[in-house]
């Protein structure tokens, strides 16, 4: 490393080996070296000494936290600083609890013979002028390829898209300025254009692309061609340009070839540029898909690249984050170097008016912070917090002390460091992607928590970590563990969300419901009747604690019944469910809520009905009978 960094203490432990052996290293880290957040010194003791993180029955959280669930395939929301678990949002999966993949209107959401199943990664809430606006989460599905976005009043999923041309979405952000307008989805995987078969066995012809959605319409606006692949992603705050980390820049197809360079790089894309030339014409499409498509390959122009710029950035860089509350600076993680790159974005504007000749020179620190640094944050008084796979820590360092000492001032940019339990992957400090970033606490999300918790089989819990970073010094208050895995989070004030107490009858989430009832002429409202179209029934009930507007209902075998359930009830919390016994339905009907779910009576004879949500001392009663008559 340069000796720029020479005055940072016990650099020695944390330089990585060179190539042949940095695979060994990581191996022995997972194997047993969780030493490194074995002992937290005097620091737990002191947080439990201090009540004020307590939040007590019945007091309300500072914070929303949006936790993604990674391979459940749902968002969490949880309070902060409490960490109280309050509500799963099913995406990608089925939840038995709400109907989630189990209702005609989710089944809408997710399309037509959906997988259902996902990989949530990188929950992002939209953005007025730089500030949550509490209007969306987006949601990405790296298993599947999918981008969802879920509607904040409701929390429900309302639209989910999947994308063309490329596999596995990991990289997700969004438009800062003036609001969100665009979702920006980083594809991981490298595959041929099209995924044409007449290329599978020639992985020189394998490409990704960043593609853009349109945050209101959730359609595909674009899609650019890359060298290399895409990791993690994020915008400026000028709505010029969207940054991604690429890990695999010589398109390898082992785990050797992809650690072979030194560097990889940060490609930043100019987003003004890309969108003239498609509204010039000068784009095309890939394979079945009328997404239109921009190269920004570096072998597609002669000259200098006008919609992409290549920034060289040590070894297999991971995280990429804009520092609030200006966006000044781009901070990169080198994972597979013990560097953070600081890109500046005024810098960035050089290089493409022409200003500027290397693409390193829109670099201005690259700090040296500790081995395995994933992902940074930030706190409001100038300093950036970053994630050390390898050390099992939490560094904190001074951005513009990092930049003098880039520049050869002595100066020493580390101020604390703090073990987490173990393996820390993603950080988030309390609107830390915002303007009103506030460095009042910082959540840890860690892999592994070996012997933290009781045994319960081979299945370990993870852990997550919640740190006071209002003091000179970070302090835990609060270790937990959490099912797997959540992969990343952030946390917004409280005032920024307004969720819905009650659905309103207008709502659009069941609205295809309500109109196939009005074309059967029937009030959902106030019918509880049967309508019959050939062998397809559809049966439209109300629900009023603790009632459903029908007791017994007959069809025949082989029908096809369409159970409508509306809740006429009007006070919040009394929500009610349907379940069919032995039919595999259960479903959420909340205040002033229509569901639907569709199902074949196969089975002749007595098949009861129930409230599957308690609502009423007479919840048990709350119930009725299909009578199958044979066919």
């Amino acid at each position: 490393m340069s000796d720029k960094n020479d005055h940072i203490k016990d650099l020695s432990r944390r330089h990585f080996l060179r190539n042949s052996a940095i695979t060994g290293v990581a191996g022995a880290s997972l194997a047993g070296g969780f030493g490194a957040g074995a002992m937290m010194g005097s620091r737990p003791a002191e947080a439990a000494a201090n009540n004020e993180h307590h939040v007590g029955p019945g007091e309300l959280d500072e914070y929303y936290g949006f936790w993604s669930g990674g391979h459940s395939g749902e968002v969490r929301i949880l309070g902060i600083p409490s960490m109280r678990e309050l509500l799963r949002i099913p995406v990608f999966n089925v939840d038995s609890a709400t109907g989630w993949g189990i209702t005609n209107e989710s089944k809408r959401v997710l399309g037509e013979n959906a997988p259902l199943n996902g990989d949530t990664h990188h929950p992002k809430v939209s953005y007025t002028d730089a500030r949550y606006d509490g209007r969306y989460c987006f949601i990405n599905d790296k298993l599947n390829t999918r981008v969802a976005r879920i509607r904040l009043d409701i929390m429900r999923a309302d639209k989910i898209v999947t994308i063309p041309n490329v596999q596995s979405i990991h990289g997700l952000t969004l438009q800062r300025v003036p609001r969100t307008e665009r979702v920006y989805a980083a594809g991981e995987m490298i595959i041929p254009l099209g995924n044409n078969v007449q290329h599978m066995d020639d992985p020189s012809e394998y490409w990704t692309m960043m593609t853009c959605l349109d945050a209101d319409t959730m359609e595909i606006k674009w899609q650019a061609i890359v060298d290399g692949n895409l990791d993690n992603c994020d915008t400026d705050y000028s709505e010029k340009y969207v940054a991604a980390s690429c890990y695999n820049s010589s398109r390898g197809m082992t785990l050797p070839e992809m650690m072979g360079p030194e560097r990889d790089w940060t490609v930043i894309f100019n987003v003004p540029a890309i969108e003239q030339a498609i509204a010039n014409g000068e784009s095309t499409t890939v394979g079945d898909s009328a997404v239109p498509v921009v190269d920004a390959r570096e072998q597609a122009h002669s000259g200098r690249n006008p919609f992409a710029l290549y920034v060289p950035t040590p070894r297999s860089p991971h995280g990429v984050n804009t520092m609030p509350p200006e966006g000044k600076y781009c901070v990169v993680s080198g994972k597979l170097s013990p560097t953070c790159t600081v890109i500046e974005w005024s810098r960035v504007d050089a290089w493409f008016d022409g200003s500027l000749d290397d693409p390193r020179d829109t670099v201005v620190a690259e700090p040296e912070v500790g081995l395995g640094p994933l992902h940074t944050t930030f706190d409001n008084r100038g300093n950036a917090y970053t994630s050390l796979f390898l050390d099992s820590q939490v560094v904190k360092w001074n951005v513009e002390d990092a930049i003098r000492a880039y520049n050869g001032d002595e100066v020493n940019y580390i101020r604390d460091r703090i073990d987490v339990h173990y393996n820390i992957g993603h950080i988030k400090a309390s609107l830390a992607c915002s303007r009103d970033v506030d460095g009042k606490y910082l959540a840890a999300l860690s892999k592994f928590s070996k012997d933290r918790f009781l045994p319960v089989g081979p299945m370990h819990a993870e852990n997550d970590q919640l740190i006071d970073i209002s003091g000179q010094q970070m302090t835990l208050v609060h270790d937990g563990p959490t099912y797997a895995e959540p992969h990343d989070a952030l946390m917004i004030r409280a005032d920024q969300l307004n969720p819905s107490q009650i659905y309103t009858r207008d709502d659009p989430y069941f609205a295809e419901t309500v109109a196939m009832a009005k074309a059967d002429g029937v009030d959902l409202e106030t019918a509880n009747t049967v309508i019959r179209d050939g062998n397809k029934v559809r049966v439209y009930m109300t629900s009023v604690a603790p009632n459903f507007g029908l007791t017994e209902f007959r069809v025949k075998q082989g029908d096809e019944v369409t159970m409508v359930v509306t809740n006429l009830d009007n006070i919040a919390d009394v929500s009610h469910g349907f379940a069919m016994v032995n039919h595999g339905i259960n479903f959420e009907i909340h205040p002033q809520q229509t569901s639907s779910a569709t199902f074949i009576a196969d089975r002749p004879g007595v098949h009861w009905y129930y409230c599957s949500w308690f609502c009423h001392a007479l919840h048990m009663e709350m119930s009725g009978r299909m009578l199958v008559e044979p066919a």
